[in-house]
């Protein structure tokens, strides 16, 4: 409760600041994986310098940023838990979900893998396996997107993951790095999307060991707030933002060029309904 509060202070200061200084803005609550990777930071400026309209965030796991929606002092979120967005939707606090981009979560442990799970193609057999042999496993435990997928999978393995090899991160509401890096430090196993390990594998242990199963996939979606719940919504800006996000040419692109330069591939991949329309597979 007291990070939602921290946030929404946040926001109310970054709502004011900008109200005073321009008029064409709108404010996002983005999931922390995506800001983390530096993504959403270059959407924002891409469309800033095509359309004048400026766009800032603040960051939060999917849960608080859904919970700051809620008290109307955003216009969008950017978020990755299907379960809380079709809740969030059905309340009538957003408009609706329209697919955005997805990666995939990964299984990480320690180079020596005591629990054997490496090059396993399901990930609930996996999870399974590190139960049996108790191996440590580190949770985020915050409700945000990442941590809804790792209780989504635990769900499908018939295992309810307790007991002392099952801890959870203290401060997993920070976001990813460092949920990983306390993983890494800790030698234990965790689900984490495969941008966060690309970010920080040169300067962990941990390997990746279980990837490419489809219940791994990490779909992220945006939803713009209700306009007709909070009248001071920028809907107008926010649905110019939105339709340049999807836009195959235009935000669909940035999303399938990122990180190429840097990692040889990319860390998200384009999903937005225009997109699969222009690419049919």
């Amino acid at each position: 409760m007291l990070n939602v509060l921290r946030l929404c202070l946040t926001v109310l200061l970054l709502t004011s600041s900008l109200a005073q200084a321009q008029e064409k803005f709108l404010l996002m609550a983005g999931t922390i994986g995506p800001i983390d990777a530096g993504i959403v930071a270059a959407l924002e400026e891409r469309f800033e310098l095509e359309s004048g309209i400026r766009v800032r965030h603040v960051g939060a796991g999917t849960g608080e940023a859904l919970k700051i929606a809620e008290k109307g002092h955003i216009d969008l979120v950017m978020v990755h838990a299907k379960s809380l967005e079709e809740k969030f939707v059905a309340a009538g606090f957003g408009t609706e979900r329209i697919p955005f981009m997805y990666n995939d979560f990964v299984i990480v442990g320690p180079a020596a893998d005591p629990a054997g799970i490496r090059g396993m193609k399901s990930a609930t057999s996996a999870l399974k396996q590190l139960a049996a042999t108790g191996a440590p496993f580190i949770s985020r435990g915050d409700n945000s997107g990442t941590h809804v997928a790792e209780k989504e999978l635990w769900q499908k393995s018939g295992i309810t993951p307790i007991g002392s090899w099952y801890r959870i991160f203290d401060k997993g509401s920070e976001g990813n790095l460092p949920t990983l890096t306390y993983t890494d430090q800790q030698q234990a196993y965790t689900v984490i999307d495969r941008a966060t390990y690309l970010s920080l594998k040169n300067a962990i242990k941990l390997q990746l060991l279980v990837e490419g199963d489809e219940a791994l996939l990490n779909r992220i979606s945006l939803i713009p707030v209700n306009p007709g719940k909070f009248p001071r919504i920028n809907a107008i800006d926010t649905a110019t933002y939105v339709a340049w996000l999807c836009a195959p040419d235009k935000g669909q692109k940035v999303v399938a060029e990122f990180g190429k330069e840097k990692y040889g591939a990319p860390l998200f991949f384009p999903d937005s309904r225009e997109w699969r329309g222009a690419h049919p597979r």
